[in-house]
């Protein structure tokens, strides 16, 4: 079994898309995996294919992008966008459900479509960001090496969110409108 990833990158940025990268590393790296140990246990044949794995690791992802919504530290984004990227390849009926969720699907259609993030949103994670931070560095944290740490990452963090464009609210109710239908 030969694995072969092909990645369209976005032609406006010119970036490489890091999780599309990640995503192939893993396909590539499992896909290998299952070659050599079909070579030793040559008996063996694979029950799972591909789109279950997409899927276990979709829903592990959307587990940590629903946790990142809580933690600071852990982002949300990213995971829900590899979440929608891996059901896309995996599921129809999960994908729907993903971009027609209630809270979800505006958010990852919001990012996709726009590259922004509403205000609330961005004035939230910010507040947190710092509240949470600043709590460690000052009460939890004795050593000075670490509180310095803990500021850089702050900053570090701000200055990303506050990278993306604010989301107006036109775009808000234009993208909420379309839901995902099932084929």
């Amino acid at each position: 079994m030969i694995v072969v990833c092909r990645v369209q990158f976005k032609k406006k940025t010119g970036k490489k898309d890091f999780f599309a990268f990640f995503f192939c590393f893993v396909t590539f790296s499992l896909s290998l995996i299952g070659n050599i140990f079909s070579i030793f246990a040559p008996g063996f044949t694979v029950i799972c294919s591909m789109k279950y794995l997409y899927i276990v690791l979709g829903t592990l992802s959307l587990a940590l992008g629903i946790i990142g919504i809580f933690l600071p530290v852990l982002p949300t984004t990213p995971f829900l966008l590899l979440t929608a990227a891996l059901y896309l390849r995996s599921s129809d009926r999960l994908y729907c459900w993903l971009m027609s969720h209630r809270h979800l699907g505006p958010y990852i259609k919001n990012f996709q479509e726009n590259k922004a993030i509403p205000l609330r949103v961005k004035v939230i994670s910010v507040s947190m960001v710092w509240v949470t931070l600043l709590y460690c560095a000052i009460f939890v944290v004795e050593v000075w090496w670490m509180r310095v740490m803990f500021i850089s990452i702050a900053i570090g963090v701000t200055l990303h969110i506050l990278h993306y464009k604010t989301l107006r609210k036109e775009y808000r109710e234009q993208s909420t409108d379309n839901r995902v239908q099932m084929p």
